[in-house]
Order: C-alpha cells, then structure tokens, then sequence
C-alpha cells in the first residue's frame, strides 16, 4: 500500500488486499494453530501460529503502515497479547545491570512491572518529569539502554517534547534508545517515529480497538536489528494475541480516525466546561490553554485526544461520589472504547502506585470521552456533581 496515501485510507486497507484463496474483502480470522507442509520445511510461509498467523500479519502491517505514514525508512510492527506483553518484550532488551529512564507519571502496570518483576532480574530504573527534557538528559547515566516515556502521561497527561527529548538522548549517548507509549495519542494523532523515537509501544486494547471487547499491544519500530530481536521474542516467549483478538482490533483501526474526531471534540467541550464548575479545583487536558504542555501538544499531536483527568476540591471522599453517580459514563477501568469511562485511578487503575513517589491524589477522577452525543455526557457530569 503507497505510504503517501492518507490514514484514513491507510486505516482500512493497509495489509489487508483481499484474501487471495477466495477474494474475501475483509481479512480472515485464520483460527488454525498449525499448516500443512508440502514437504519437510516446505511451507506456504506459515507453519505454526505462535510463530506466525496471516491475520496477526495483516495487523502488524497496518500498524506499521499508520505509525510509519509518509516515512522513506521500512517500518516493522509486532502484535502482542496485551499492551503490558509488548512493554515486557521490549525491555528484554534492556540488560540486568542497565538502567532505564522512566516517566514519574508512569502507567500503575507499568510501574509494577518495572519494579515487582523486572528489578528482581537486575535492571534498575529512575523516575524524572520527562516532560521537561532536560531533567531526561540529566538522569542519563553510562549504563542508560532506554528511555521510556508516555505522552500523554496517564492519569495527569503530561506531554513530552518527543522531538526534543529524542535529540538531548542521542547528543548524549547515540546507543540510548528512546520508547514512547502512544496509547492515549494512537497513530492517528501522533506519530512518534517522524519526531524520532526508536520505538512505538500501544496497548491496542485502547483506541485501537476502540470498541471493549479485546485485549492486545503492539510495538512499532524502524530498527530493523531490534525488529529481528523482538520477533525472535515474540515468538520464543509467545504472548502473541489468537486470531479473533486481532481480527477484532483490525476492525476496529478501520474507524481509528473517525473516532478520534469525535473522542477529541467531545473531550476539548467537557474540559471547557468542567474547568468552569464550582466543584472542581482542576481540569487537566491538554487541549486547554492553560495546560502546561498546551503548546508542545499543538506541535506534535493532530488534536489532543479523548482523555481528561479533573481534581475535586473535596479530594477523594467527593471523587468517589461522582463516579458512582453517572448514568452514561461506566465506572470501569481501561479506556479509548467507544464508551465513555469514569474512574479513580489511585484506588483502580494506579493502585499499584500507592504509597510510592508515584502515587496519584485520591481526589483525581480520569474521563476517557466516548463518542456520544456532548450534551447527553455534559448533563450526566453535572447531576454527578451535585450528589
């Protein structure tokens, strides 16, 4: 599929030609573990699915078609069985005694996995603001491999100057790879390979998918020696997705851009106005101008996405009232379904940061912004405030 053509083309038909047995538009759910072979070693270039599967295939190419748009340099996408598989493979990169740079406003999982599991296998890592780039370059150490950044951060949605955090990493040491988390983003409203990552991590349960009803991750990259690495992980450790999670993300990406159109103008309209109600002391949502990162999010981002995070001014006793108040937002965990979701991430999604510099106010409730009507969400909001 031409590169130069737009995403939203690119959504629907990277990767995915009409199936060559039978015509089929859409691509099949090959549901099968295992292909025959003409003789021994002799395949059709499948063998067996851990190792390879034409529908995971097809969805590997088009996200390295969407995060690789309009880029001269190959592009190299891996499927995973969930967001927190692909992070875990990533940093099998990274070697015990190295050391990596991580946002101080780091996913609760990913936190939890850097530190309950893979510092017991010897890697080490540090917590700076990574959207200040300097404080970045400043915790690069001889041993750094990695810098690990989320933009926008979850839940505070901090934003990162990609671009410029990627050129202090390289001034300093071109061996120091740089991983952006572009979940909250997805490809359509940011594309962190053009800005100069090595490497692109999504939980394709979120925007991606876009409808609840999967899980998955991905990772997207240009280095083709690290691609050949990962690959040999994905399949020697084998959390790959089956079939039907990847046919069901595949056809969600095909209404990716749609959506964020949608969850963008509907979340920038609640920011508005939550950021004028008695009982909030603070809307955070980058598409605001007072936002801090207001200006890099114009930079590098198309629009500024479907999450808001909002603190009450009586904390988290308050908090807790509102989420289970609402009639149309879900009190649920997770994010980026067509669905809106309310939650409070210090006692849900970030409770594995409790009690750690990395904890989050109790009285922080996160919006993920579906698609519905603005009013019908707008109303909702408000008579959840009142109780």
């Amino acid at each position: 599929m031409p590169q130069n053509d737009s995403f939203e083309t690119l959504a629907i038909h990277a990767g995915q030609a009409p199936d060559p047995a039978t015509g089929a538009v859409i691509t099949p759910i090959y549901q099968t573990s295992t292909y025959a072979q003409e003789q021994v070693g002799v395949t059709k270039g499948y063998d067996y699915s851990r190792t390879i599967n034409p529908t995971r295939s097809a969805l590997e190419a088009c996200l390295a078609t969407l995060e690789g748009q309009g880029m001269a340099k190959p592009t190299y996408g891996l499927a995973f069985a969930s967001g927190m598989a692909a992070i875990d493979t990533l940093l099998k990169l990274v070697k015990p005694g190295e050391h990596v740079v991580a946002s101080n406003d780091v996913y609760g999982g990913t936190y939890r996995l850097f530190e309950r599991v893979l510092a017991d296998y010897g890697l080490k890592f540090s917590y700076v603001d990574v959207s200040d780039p300097q404080q970045v370059e400043a915790a690069l150490l001889p041993e750094t491999r990695l810098v690990w950044i989320e933009t926008p951060t979850n839940p505070l949605l901090k934003i990162s100057d990609i671009a410029e955090t990627a050129a202090r990493i390289k001034n300093k040491n071109p061996q120091i790879k740089l991983a952006v988390d572009n979940t909250f983003a997805s490809p359509y409203l940011q594309q962190p390979l053009a800005l100069g990552a090595d490497f692109v991590v999504h939980s394709t349960t979120k925007y991606l998918g876009g409808h609840s009803d999967v899980v998955g991750g991905a990772i997207v990259t240009q280095d083709a020696a690290a691609y050949e690495k990962l690959k040999f992980l994905q399949n020697a450790v084998g959390a790959v997705p089956g079939p039907m999670d990847v046919w069901l993300t595949l056809r969600g990406i095909k209404t990716l851009a749609l959506r964020m159109e949608r969850h963008s103008a509907n979340a920038l309209r609640i920011a508005e106005c939550l950021s004028r109600h008695p009982a909030v002391a603070e809307v955070i949502y980058p598409g605001l101008a007072e936002h801090p990162g207001h200006q890099v999010a114009k930079k590098q981002m198309r629009l500024f996405g479907g999450m808001v995070s909002l603190v009450l001014k009586n904390g988290a006793a308050a908090a807790n009232r509102m989420v289970a108040a609402t009639r149309i937002f879900t009190l649920a965990e997770s994010l980026g379904g067509v669905e809106s979701l309310i939650e409070v991430p210090a006692a849900m999604t970030h409770a594995s940061v409790s009690g750690s510099p990395l904890e989050v106010p109790g009285g922080l409730v996160r919006l993920s912004v579906g698609i519905e009507h603005v009013d019908d969400l707008l109303d909702d909001l408000e008579q959840a405030l009142k109780v």
